[in-house]
């Protein structure tokens, strides 16, 4: 489970000599903003972390999030010109892409590439926003027991295409792999008990023990299930 309450983290600031700007992420603690916190470790990118409470639409400085993201939603990434990008799976590929020599991302224009985006356009519109209805209190247990069931049915689809890999591209981690890991680290908060799909937790297992991946639970004050 994915949880804990946000903080500041500790990336390398600007070059105040030749006044290049750092990006700034924007993130909740536990929130899908993980996502792309662990898309910078594993990058090696330098960034300020900036937490935003959710409820006031308001970051620890105090500063309207309104004003920077008018969705009111993270994550979203302010570049080094100072303009806003928006959405995760955007946000992951760009990132990737300030990196090529890491392989989080295959080279755009490949059909590995648009392989990618199918992986993030799959977690985004069915797992992701499957997660999504269980999150409110007013929902009736009939009604979450339905969500559950949709949540499973799309988790099991994904244990079978990760027989045989490590990864969801196979041997190589990508973005699509810290996105999957931060909503999957949702179930057991949801009480979606996915033990008895052995690819999806030995998946998970070996996605936490990544060192990019726990700098930023570390930077989150969060922990795995």
């Amino acid at each position: 489970m994915l949880a804990g309450p946000g903080n500041m983290s500790a990336f390398p600031f600007c070059n105040t000599v030749t006044g290049w700007r750092t990006m700034k992420l924007y993130y909740a603690a536990g929130a899908c903003s993980l996502s792309p916190h662990i898309v910078l470790h594993e990058a090696g990118l330098k960034a300020d972390i900036v937490p935003v409470n959710l409820g006031t639409k308001q970051t620890a400085a105090g500063a309207d999030y309104w004003k920077i993201n008018s969705k009111g939603a993270v994550p979203a990434l302010e570049l080094d010109d100072g303009s806003v990008l928006t959405e995760g799976p955007a946000i992951v590929q760009y990132l990737a892409d300030q990196a090529p020599e890491k392989n989080l991302a295959p080279k755009n224009g490949t059909p590995e590439r648009y392989r990618l985006q199918e992986w993030l356009n799959f977690i985004s519109t069915e797992v992701h926003k499957g997660f999504g209805p269980l999150f409110s209190p007013d929902l009736p247990d009939a009604g979450k027991e339905f969500f559950k069931k949709k949540v499973l049915d799309k988790l099991a689809w994904v244990d079978s295409q990760l027989a045989g890999k490590d990864y969801l591209m196979g041997k190589n981690f990508t973005v699509a792999d810290a996105y999957l890991f931060t909503v999957t680290g949702w179930a057991p908060y949801l009480k979606i008990d996915t033990s008895h799909l052995k690819n999806l937790t030995a998946y998970m297992a070996r996605v936490a023990e990544r060192p990019g991946v726990q700098a930023a639970m570390k930077a989150e004050k969060l922990k795995a299930a």
